[in-house]
This record gives structure tokens, sequence and C-alpha cells, in this order.
């Protein structure tokens, strides 16, 4: 039962369908991309950002790599338990994903955080679906997934800590796209506006 190029083996974890175990790998597959997609974006935009408080987001951004890095491997490990051939390159990641490129360069802190408030949404929901997705066929996959999901969406609120106002909201609030999220706090920021 090998897949294309040989991407599945013809076993999984014990106690699992051969046919529940490959779901679990290919619903991983696409967490895999997420996630490799996310560290380079939160290092591109390590790397890009400029302002007043560059060093406590260049530097809040390192740890934050550091630990996708090591979910990335979580991820790919489980695929291959599960008999599924984890697919790392950087073509199928492009050919296969669902979203856009970061669309921030250089850019101050605030606008740089506000767009990757949007990106964590997006790879936070996606988890969620994914855990509701395995949830049934593999608890073990669930329980890792789970377990990213609150460390995401804990980078997440070290995030939004520097967009959120004293009511609680954010300033990029409403914002669908990252260059709308990065506009709106870029337009507070020169108005001299604070929310």
């Amino acid at each position: 039962m090998a897949g294309k190029n040989g991407s599945k083996a013809g076993f999984t974890v014990p106690g699992l369908k051969l046919e529940d175990g490959y779901k679990v790998g290919e619903t991983l597959q696409m967490r895999l991309h997420a996630l490799n997609d996310l560290q380079l974006t939160l290092k591109h935009a390590h790397w890009n950002v400029v302002g007043r408080d560059f060093i406590g987001v260049h530097e809040m951004l390192d740890p934050q790599i550091e630990q996708v890095r090591a979910m990335i491997d979580a991820v790919a490990e489980r695929m291959a338990t599960m008999g599924v051939s984890p697919n790392g390159l950087p073509g199928a990641l492009v050919s296969e994903r669902t979203w856009d490129d970061y669309s921030i360069g250089r850019a101050g802190t605030a606008e740089h955080l506000a767009a990757l408030n949007l990106v964590y949404n997006g790879v936070v929901e996606d988890h969620r679906k994914a855990i509701e997705a395995v949830g049934d066929l593999d608890p073990i996959t669930e329980d890792l997934l789970i377990g990213q999901t609150a460390e995401l969406e804990l980078f997440q609120w070290f995030i939004r800590a520097h967009l959120e106002n004293s009511e609680g909201r954010l300033e990029s609030e409403g914002a669908r796209t990252e260059k709308d999220a990065a506009g709106k706090t870029e337009k507070d920021s020169k108005s001299g506006k604070s929310k």
C-alpha cells in the first residue's frame, strides 16, 4: 500500500487501522507545512523589525522560533511513526499551502506584531481543526497537537500584549490581512493616537 514515491510504509502504529494511520499522517502533513512556514515567518520578522522597541521584540521572537522548530520535528517524527513520510521540502510547502506568503518587509515593531497576530490566528485555528480531525482516530497525535496549540496560544498572547490597550482591545482589531493589520498600527503611531 505504498503511496506515490513510496511516501507510505506498509505499517502504522499498533492498534490503528492502516488507513487511519495514513489519514492521521496526512492531517499532520499540513501542520508540518504550517509550522515550517511559521518558523520562517517569525525569523523573517526577527530580521526585519525596526523601531524603538526593536530589541524586546527581536529577542522575544527567538525562543518562539526555537520552540516552533521543535514542534516541526515532533510532527515529522509522529508522521514517520504513523508510516507516512514527512515532506519538509519548500516546493511541497508552497504548492500545498492554502495561505499566502507573509506580506510585511522592513517595518516597525507594532506593524510586525499586528501582522504576526493574524499569522498566529491561522495556525492556531488550523491546529484546532486538526485536533478535531484526529481526535477519534489517535489520542496520541491529538495530545501532541493539544500541547502544541497551548504553546502557540501562549506565543500569540506575548504578541498581543504589545498590541492591547488598557481596555483589552487590540490596535489591529478587525484587520483581515497582514498589511491591513500593520497599517492600523502604523496610522495610530503616526497620528499619536492611543487606543
